[in-house]
């Protein structure tokens, strides 16, 4: 017979991904896959200072909350052509095809992205949002 003594606990292995990511998918069409948990999708009826995402495939915006110091997400929304900054420094990263761009986002204005922002006028995938408060 064994111990219970001799067996310890099981180990949580924390892998970053966005709770319900599977749920949302299925009823907003949002691939949400991992962060820090600072940037969280919001209802853009909840409140201000939220960054907004227009996607031209969506037809809506995307909200998203942002609290900390700094946040991150790695997120799959197609076809974004602007966002709007919130009071944070904010970055994101698109791809189109292999190529990737990287675009700052101003505070509290919308930004031009992705085909609004490229000669070629090509689709592109929004991958992830960094952010930082201004101290």
């Amino acid at each position: 017979m064994k111990a219970i003594a001799d067996e310890g606990p099981g180990y949580a292995v924390e892998d970053f991904g966005y709770p319900d990511a599977d749920k949302i998918l299925t009823e907003q069409g949002i691939t949400l896959k991992r962060g820090d948990g600072h940037i969280l999708l919001a209802d853009c009826a909840s409140g201000t200072d939220l960054l907004q995402v227009m996607s031209r495939e969506r037809g809506e915006v995307v909200c998203f909350r942002v609290t900390g110091t700094s946040g991150y997400l790695a997120l799959e929304i197609p076809a974004v052509h602007a966002v709007k900054g919130n009071n944070y420094e904010t970055q994101i990263d698109m791809t189109a095809g292999a190529d990737s761009k990287t675009f700052d986002i101003a505070k509290n204005k919308w930004t031009g992205v992705g085909e609004s922002a490229d000669a070629e006028g090509r689709d592109f995938m929004l991958m992830e949002i960094r952010t930082t408060s201004a101290q």
